[in-house]
């Protein structure tokens, strides 16, 4: 094998495919990020953790077609430390140590033989019949708004997946761990006209999210291919399992309307929910909010540090309210809110919590209280 590629190129390549190396390998192989030439003037990445594959393809002068598989970190490292140059790779036939050559810098890396990668994670066959165009730019936007609210990854039910809702000329993103519930809408333009719902795992559509600013076009193709799910570009691939079964009915769970609203400016409440947290009882993260005549007041406290208080000014003119979240939620809802201030939609001190920017973006998260003791 041997190919000469420009650093930039390879670089952006690593970082795209990188992050789907597994963190706890049982097998080594799955460390490393596969390189293989695919005719003479591409090479292309893999690296996979069996539940989620990632691809790219690289622009390289191929003079020698072969294959092998690198260390993730070592192979980064390197690239990143290089001049902006050509670099060489080149790999004798029957041997598993990559020469790497820039200029003046050579190294030498042992790899692990090709034959050790399956070639089903990242093999797949396109069936354009099951398939979909998306709009890139809405559909990463609904996913970082929406999909924060999933449950961590080890979980392995549906409320771990992010679900994914086409309709018409709508695409609603929902996710929820079961205290809280966050779901956007945005409109795009549906050309092939399909209805889906997929339930993915947010890890997947998480990882997409970062590597979508490296895709230049203005759409991808999403295919699903019975468990599988696939959303591809021109250069890259991002190969995912679907979770199956019956997602909870969230739109069901928020109210139209509530008994009491407050209407508060978002970076105010974000910056003063930063600073009482400085003093949160790290076991419980309870930020406890007494809204009051046009006034919202903060507390925490942590028995053996102290406790903290700011308040803020605000639109709320209702009966006075005194309730508690878990902090950390309601920062991550607001962190998502494109719009100056939010609508807080409120009702007794157990009741859940609906958040909703004050201007015309169709997004919405609810959250449910903590019972003060």
């Amino acid at each position: 094998m041997k190919f000469v590629v420009k650093k930039e190129d390879l670089f952006e390549g690593i970082k795209i495919v990188e992050r789907a190396t597994s963190m706890k390998a049982l097998q080594p192989v799955f460390l490393n990020i596969l390189i293989e030439t695919v005719d003479n003037a591409t090479i292309r990445l893999v690296a996979t953790d069996l539940d989620l594959t990632v691809t790219a393809l690289v622009d390289a002068q191929v003079e020698e077609e072969g294959k092998i598989t690198l260390p993730s970190k070592t192979l980064n490292e390197i690239v990143s430390k290089l001049g902006n140059k050509l670099i060489t790779f080149e790999m004798p036939e029957g041997e598993t140590t990559v020469n790497i050559t820039c200029q003046n810098s050579k190294f030498d890396i042992i790899g692990i033989s090709a034959n050790e990668f399956p070639p089903e994670v990242y093999k797949v066959e396109l069936n354009d019949d099951e398939s979909f165009e998306i709009e890139l730019k809405p559909f990463s936007k609904a996913v970082r708004q929406a999909g924060f609210a999933a449950a961590s990854y080890e979980t392995s039910n549906l409320l771990s997946g992010i679900v994914c809702d086409i309709s018409g000329q709508v695409l609603e993103i929902a996710s929820t761990d079961g205290n809280r519930l966050a779901r956007v809408r945005e409109h795009i333009d549906n050309k092939d006209n399909k209805t889906k719902q997929l339930i993915i795992p947010s890890k997947a559509l998480n990882e997409f999210i970062k590597m979508s600013s490296y895709i230049d076009e203005e759409a991808v193709r999403i295919y699903t291919e019975k468990t599988k799910l696939i959303i591809k570009s021109e250069k890259t691939m991002t190969i995912s399992r679907l979770l199956e079964g019956q997602f909870p009915k969230y739109n069901q769970l928020i109210p139209s309307e509530s008994p009491k609203e407050a209407v508060v400016n978002v970076s105010q409440l974000i910056s003063a929910l930063e600073r009482v947290a400085i003093m949160v009882n790290e076991k419980t993260s309870i930020v406890k909010m007494n809204f009051a005549d046009n006034e919202l007041t903060l507390n925490a406290d942590t028995p053996d540090s102290g406790k903290s208080e700011e308040k803020i000014d605000i639109n709320y003119t209702s009966e006075p309210l005194l309730i508690a979240f878990n902090y950390k939620y309601v920062l991550e809802a607001l962190k998502n809110i494109d719009c100056d201030e939010v609508k807080i939609g409120l009702n007794t001190g157990l009741s859940a919590t609906v958040l909703r920017p004050n201007c015309d973006e169709d997004f919405v998260c609810l959250i449910m209280p903590v019972q003060i003791r």
